[in-house]
């Protein structure tokens, strides 16, 4: 298996990844902020299983294919860049007001579906899997898989710790917003639209 010394070497660049912020923390920003901690929560979870996504499909090679293929890469692609265009446009073209949102949350499982999604079609992700995690597998040490399985696993640990600090600083900030609706709902809907830009003009490293 994975040694002690690349296991630390890993975890540390690992911790060092998800403390900086990135579109997930965004994205769990604008739904703790948009809907309270529960949400923001919810999303945090929901992103992570998008990760463990991301882990079997590493493990089990189909990110290599993905992300050799432009075909297929772009499809992941431009799904997901849809898929942030369509949650801008449905939040700021809502016309709930706070009261409303309140009285009827949107649920906290189809916020955590939507986390999974959002993270599963993020191709960055995909070429991360790819590019990052790799250089700590030794093939000569055991079982590439259950290596893959295990830094995976290490990563997600650490990017759910840091994704729920984002998710409770977020729901604290909402409930000092939560008499300007108008401001959290286009905070939420330009962050998604924002996400979908970035994610259209990023390109293949690969």
């Amino acid at each position: 298996m994975v040694s002690s010394s690349t296991f630390l070497l890993f975890a540390v660049a690992s911790l060092a990844l998800v403390l900086v912020p990135g579109p997930n923390h965004l994205y769990i920003a604008a739904r703790g902020i948009a809907q309270g901690r529960a949400a923001g929560l919810a999303s945090a979870f929901g992103v992570e299983t998008g990760t463990l996504v991301h882990i079997a499909a590493a493990a089990a090679g189909l990110s290599y294919v993905v992300a050799r293929s432009a075909t297929l890469f772009n499809v992941i692609k431009w799904a997901g860049v849809a898929y942030l265009i369509y949650l801008g446009v449905r939040t700021l073209t809502g016309r709930q007001d706070l009261t409303a949102q309140r009285a009827t949350p949107q649920p906290l499982r189809a916020i955590f579906l939507e986390g999974v999604i959002v993270n599963v079609l993020n191709p960055k992700v995909i070429l991360f899997f790819l590019a990052f995690l790799p250089q700590f597998v030794d093939p000569e040490a055991g079982s590439v898989p259950l290596q893959i399985a295990l830094l995976g696993g290490t990563l997600l640990i650490l990017g759910l710790i840091s994704d729920m600090i984002y998710a409770a600083g977020a729901g604290a900030l909402g409930r000092r917003l939560r008499d300007r609706s108008g401001v959290l709902r286009y905070f939420s809907g330009i962050v998604y639209l924002g996400l979908g830009v970035a994610t259209a003009l990023s390109g293949r490293s690969t």
